[in-house]
């Protein structure tokens, strides 16, 4: 039974479906990386992860400006993700078709963040957004 509310209104986010599936790819490409790797593939998995739970949070907030600090750090776990993924690449830990695979969903989930948080930081400036629970006038 799929439950909607406006709190749940995220899920209809093309850049959350997206980082589902960035997520999902992370978790697929990481499965097979030996034991002694771990912590890094931990800590990746949480930036992977970190990226929609934060686009969640930030939808869920009443007030724009802490949607868009949610998207921040979103963006900020984009970067950490990128950062990790490119230095299992260049260690040959994970193969540079794996990474290209990588690559183009998290590029798109980080243009479509982007845009997203452009638009938040627009309807700031021209005062459009309704201040009970989260959708813009």
């Amino acid at each position: 039974m799929d439950r909607k509310n406006k709190n749940r209104g995220f899920k209809q986010l093309r850049v959350w479906q997206d980082s589902i599936s960035l997520f999902v790819l992370v978790n697929k490409t990481l499965k097979s990386i030996p034991y002694d790797y771990n912590k890094p593939k931990s800590n990746t998995l949480d930036a992977s992860h970190s990226i929609a739970r934060n686009i969640a949070e930030g939808y869920c907030r009443k007030s724009p400006r802490e949607y868009l600090n949610f998207l921040n750090y979103a963006l900020g776990s984009c970067g950490e993700l990128y950062s990790a993924m490119f230095a299992f690449q260049q260690a040959d830990i994970i193969s540079e078709k794996e990474f290209e695979n990588f690559d183009s969903i998290h590029y798109k989930t980080e243009n479509e963040l982007l845009k997203l948080a452009e638009s938040i930081q627009n309807k700031i400036k021209e005062d459009d957004w309704d201040q009970s629970y989260g959708k813009s006038k």
